[in-house]
């Protein structure tokens, strides 16, 4: 028998440290040096591509509870930006060896040539069970050997900061198209929504998330796309008004972010999540037809249900795990919106009726015969 000789990759020693002092030692398989963030988790068993360029995770460091990662490698079809938005990346387990028809380089070289520091080979369960427990908290991941204590005491330098002002397209542009006229307002919006929008023939047009109704409506849209987005909704005061400016005056439909913009546009009011979901199983049920989409969500806030109470939004769905809110409806007016991903990217597609029911809102609207929604119903 021939002796194979594998030669062994040298990697650097990682640590992951939380800010409640639990440390994690592991091994380094991207970039070296610190970085600070909020650690999360998500229990998607695939779709880590879209997980890392998906512009919601700005800021955050990444757990993935499935045990291997990057097993398919990477490829160029499945970005959702132009490049990853996290600040680390967990794994169990990752595949130095990836092999998939697609692929055009490895997780860990397309995580050295994006600076972003990934950590395997530590206990992820441990990991994930700690932030179910105490909930989402600021971490450290670093390749270095300062002390515990001294990375403690400079976890502010985790906090967010004008996280849709740093996610979202500096200008306009366009994805014509012969369909509606639809403005996609981007406060950090995934490829997968223009797609979606594309699918159904729609002439698209990307603003960024600080545009004015003003400047939204100059384009003379037939409806608003309101998109997916990083950090505390309360943070986008200017979005806000923004919306409330557009309420009425044309057909919107919000997606996690933009959801949360439109409760707090018809004076309802969002909270912090303990852990947030974040993964392609969560059930979320339609109330008025009983229907159960699996879903694909990433998202820390949620819209507080007893804030609805005096509002004009009406709830449509709910998660089946927890009773969270998972859609609303303006009982009023043209407009409404889902928690959850309806354009999945990654995760299934159960939801992606929902593009096809605001192209009928803008049908109905623009022919007249718009009905107001004023039950548990969109």
């Amino acid at each position: 028998m021939t002796n194979i000789h594998l030669t062994k990759i040298h990697r650097p020693t990682a640590r992951l440290i939380l800010e409640s002092g639990l440390t994690f030692t592991g091994t380094s398989f991207g970039a070296t040096g610190e970085r600070f963030g909020e650690v999360v988790f998500n229990t998607g068993m695939t779709g880590y591509q879209e997980i890392l360029t998906d512009p919601s995770y700005y800021g955050q460091i990444v757990t993935m509870t499935y045990p291997l990662i990057g097993n398919y490698g990477i490829n160029v079809d499945d970005v959702e930006s132009h490049h990853p938005h996290v600040r680390g990346f967990i794994v169990r387990e990752f595949a130095s060896t990836p092999s998939h028809f697609k692929q055009i380089e490895t997780l860990e070289n397309y995580l050295v040539e994006h600076n972003i520091i990934g950590l395997s080979g530590i206990d992820t369960r441990q990991l994930t069970k700690a932030i179910r427990s105490e909930g989402a908290m600021r971490a450290v991941i670093t390749t270095s050997d300062a002390k515990v204590e001294e990375l403690l005491s400079r976890m502010h330098e985790g906090t967010i900061t004008d996280a849709v002002k740093n996610v979202t397209t500096k200008t306009v542009y366009r994805s014509p198209g012969q369909g509606f006229r639809v403005v996609l307002v981007d406060y950090g919006a995934k490829s997968g929504i223009l797609r979606s929008l594309l699918a159904r023939g729609c002439d698209v047009i990307v603003v960024p998330g600080t545009s004015t109704a003003r400047e939204i409506l100059a384009w003379r849209p037939d409806g608003v796309m309101l998109s997916n987005g990083p950090g505390n909704p309360e943070d986008v005061p200017f979005a806000v008004e923004a919306l409330k400016g557009l309420l009425g005056e044309v057909p919107v439909f919000g997606i996690c972010l933009g959801h949360q913009l439109l409760a707090l546009a018809c004076g309802a009011k969002t909270i912090k999540m303990k852990f947030g979901h974040r993964g392609s199983n969560h059930p979320v049920k339609h109330l008025s037809s009983g229907r159960v989409d699996i879903t694909a969500q990433n998202h820390g806030y949620v819209v507080d249900p007893e804030s609805l109470s005096g509002t004009p939004l009406t709830l449509t769905h709910i998660n089946l795990n927890d009773g969270t809110v998972e859609g609303l409806a303006h009982k009023y007016l043209p407009a409404f919106s889902v928690q959850y991903h309806p354009e999945a990217r990654p995760g299934p597609t159960d939801a992606s009726y929902l593009f096809d029911e605001f192209t009928a809102m803008m049908t109905s609207v623009k022919e007249g015969s718009f009905v107001p929604c004023q039950d548990a119903t969109i």
